[in-house]
């Protein structure tokens, strides 16, 4: 295996430049979706019960449709086969 010199990265003002602005993008987004999920928290103070039990439900929901796309992603059918005589020992002739 041949073995080459490191590449040397050269960090110019552009790329500084375009990380900040990126970088500050991200924390308003975040503000806001802290803005947002305190004020919903504010105002369904007093749903909290229903809140539990629904948020349960859906976090277990994203979670299997999360599965789902992975295993779609990879290429997974996790289908059983039937268990039946053929398939077990194939085309067996006696």
């Amino acid at each position: 295996m041949l073995r080459r010199k490191p590449t040397r990265l050269e960090l110019k003002i552009d790329d500084t430049d375009e990380f900040e602005r990126v970088k500050k993008e991200l924390e308003a987004r975040k503000r806001q979706r802290e803005e947002a999920g305190s004020g919903a928290a504010a105002a369904g103070a007093s749903v909290i019960g229903g809140d539990l039990m629904g948020g349960g439900a859906s976090a277990s929901s994203t979670a299997a449709s999360r599965a789902e796309l992975i295993n779609e992603r990879i290429g997974y059918k996790p289908h059983p086969k039937p268990a039946t005589l053929p398939t077990l020992f194939g085309s067996l002739q006696f």
